[in-house]
């Protein structure tokens, strides 16, 4: 499954989130998300303290409990998206 994650950083939290990211290895970074999680990509906008990130994984529970890793900071959101291929092929179901 492919998750889409949105984030809001808490009023304050900028600064300081942004330190402790900043000095986070990739291994590090990896270890946080665990074994059945694979980062596709994150981007930031720090000036809104926002951001989104997609990610793949298998399981429901391990891509939540890496979000929870990080929402005494942030507001998160999770959803399930799909691509175009895969929009496209459950669209066809629709057609009668």
């Amino acid at each position: 499954m492919t998750f889409l994650i949105t984030w809001q950083l808490h009023q304050g939290k900028l600064h300081p989130t942004l330190a402790h990211f900043s000095q986070l290895s990739e291994e590090q970074d990896k270890a946080m998300m665990g074994e059945n999680v694979k980062m596709i990509g994150r981007w930031h906008d720090l000036v809104s303290g926002t951001g989104v990130a997609i990610c793949e994984s298998d399981s429901i529970e391990a891509v939540s409990a890496y979000a929870l890793k990080w929402n005494n900071d942030m507001d998160i959101s999770l959803q399930v998206v799909v691509d175009d291929a895969e929009a496209r092929k459950l669209g066809s179901r629709l057609l009668v």
